[in-house]
């Protein structure tokens, strides 16, 4: 299987990823900021708590803990997410491609097939916030707690693989000639 991103020529790869890389991390400060005024005794991990609620009852405890200015920073937190996910996945896809790059085959193969990965994450969040969204303006179906907690871990099981495969490329030596 080949690496979505096969086709950067060598000597953008590095920039390329730097670039995202950097993005991404900005991005997490922005989402710090927009977070705080969600973290209550009922979301203690703010909008974290919320995507991973399960039930009807668990979301609308959080929701009811949060003021107006709460819910309206998790309504900007949700639209930035969509403009993130590419950010991200792109970060991840080309560390991914970095990392298996003149590597043992095995390990290649494995980067380039995960290097898929982070793009079904970003599919999975896109999915997840639809459903944070409808539960923020108010549908009331015990569906959507599911779905979002549902998407929300399947992105970030995919998410966390990508990262501990990546970052281990550190360390795997390079294949010999």
């Amino acid at each position: 299987m080949r690496h979505p991103l096969e086709f950067i020529p060598l000597n953008l790869r590095k920039p390329f990823f730097y670039i995202f890389l950097a993005l991404t991390l900005l991005t997490f400060g922005v989402f710090g900021v927009l977070d705080r005024p969600l973290r209550t005794s009922a979301a203690p991990n703010g909008i974290v708590s919320f995507e991973l609620a399960r039930t009807a009852d668990a979301s609308q405890t959080m929701l009811g803990s949060w003021d107006e200015n709460a819910r309206l920073f998790a309504a900007y937190g949700l639209g930035f997410d969509y403009l993130f996910m590419p950010v991200y996945a792109l970060a991840l896809a080309l560390g991914l491609l970095l990392a298996g790059y003149e590597k043992p085959k095995a390990y290649h193969t494995l980067t380039a097939w995960m290097g898929w990965t982070p793009f079904a994450a970003s599919g999975f969040d896109a999915v997840e916030n639809y459903a944070l969204w409808q539960i923020l303006i108010g549908n009331p179906s015990a569906a959507l707690p599911q779905a979002a907690a549902f998407c929300a871990t399947v992105k970030f099981v995919l998410l966390t693989a990508g990262t501990v495969l990546a970052v281990a490329g550190w360390v795997i030596p390079r294949a010999s000639k």
